[in-house]
């Protein structure tokens, strides 16, 4: 199916559960395989790669689990790689305070969430307190 201009159409999807530290090095594996594929320069996929460790860890530590979708994604002559991360846990009452450089909810460095969002092109954050939250993020080709 062809997208209308400026929408964006996927393939190459890529699913990884994520329930055990193992599965964030299958995440990985998989987006780097990705951003391959796309082309993606090195210094890129580094950035797409630790951005995505980042989120899958995110995804076990603080949701209690979930899953990675990633695929190629095409919009108009831009390509690049989109992933998306989403879990059931508690959810993130302050999207705000989450995306500050240096806030921690007291179990990590305080870099994740924003440091995930400067290594990516386009960040979206979507995320409910008691029902989840899905991170999508897309890293396009140079």
């Amino acid at each position: 199916m062809k997208a209308e201009p400026g929408e964006v159409e996927e393939s190459s999807v890529q699913e990884v559960p994520i329930g055990a530290s193992g599965d964030v090095v299958k995440a990985r594996q998989a987006v780097r395989v990705l951003a391959q594929q796309a082309r993606l320069s090195l210094v890129d996929q580094t950035k797409l790669v630790t951005a995505a460790s980042e989120l899958a860890r995110n995804t076990l530590t603080y949701g209690g689990g979930g899953s990675m979708r990633g695929s190629l994604v095409r919009r108009n002559v831009k390509e690049g790689v989109r992933v998306q991360f989403s879990d059931q846990g508690p959810g993130i009452p302050d999207l705000d305070l989450a995306l500050t450089d240096g806030w921690s909810s007291g179990r990590g460095m305080g870099l994740g969430l924003s440091g995930a969002k400067r290594l990516v092109d386009e960040f979206d954050l979507d995320s409910e307190v008691g029902k989840g939250t899905v991170i999508t993020v897309i890293k396009w080709a140079r």
